[in-house]
């Protein structure tokens, strides 16, 4: 059983890192990142015929940007930090007998340091959330992200 689960870990790990580090706004969204319902990914605040649909203003955007700008180097370093945290787990994991004890705490480790940056991410979304009126915010929440991909039916 716990093999199974190194295994899985390790895979998980692996695939995560294949796709580098990922931007703070990207499809995949973290939990918390889809509870705001923040709409399409990216910089949504600059695209006009969104900022039209919406109804910013210039000054709701210049305080989103700002808001933007003040969290993005934190983000970027806590991306980074999941991502130190996950390269410190794969030797670990695959030593020809891992050290479960070691494993499990930089799992914690790794676990943590997701949370910094849900955590940092949601304060970001919740600050953007105080700019938007209520009927700004509901149709923000409507708008669709892009497909990428095959579309399921």
């Amino acid at each position: 059983m716990t093999r199974a689960l190194l295994i899985f870990l390790a895979a998980a790990g692996m695939l995560g890192a294949q796709d580098g580090p990922p931007p703070p706004m990207r499809p995949n969204r973290p939990p918390m990142e889809r509870v705001f319902r923040p709409g399409p990914p990216g910089r949504w605040w600059t695209d006009p015929a969104l900022i039209q649909r919406l109804g910013l203003t210039t000054d709701q955007q210049k305080r989103i940007d700002t808001l933007f700008q003040q969290n993005r180097l934190k983000l970027i370093d806590l991306s980074a930090g999941v991502q130190k945290e996950e390269a410190i787990l794969e030797p670990l994991l695959e030593a020809d007998r891992p050290d479960e004890s070691q494993v499990l705490a930089q799992i914690d480790r790794i676990a943590q340091a997701r949370a910094e940056l849900e955590k940092a991410n949601a304060r970001m979304l919740l600050g953007f959330r105080g700019v938007l009126t209520l009927e700004q915010w509901k149709k923000l929440q409507a708008e669709e992200p892009p497909r990428r991909g095959p579309e399921r039916h």
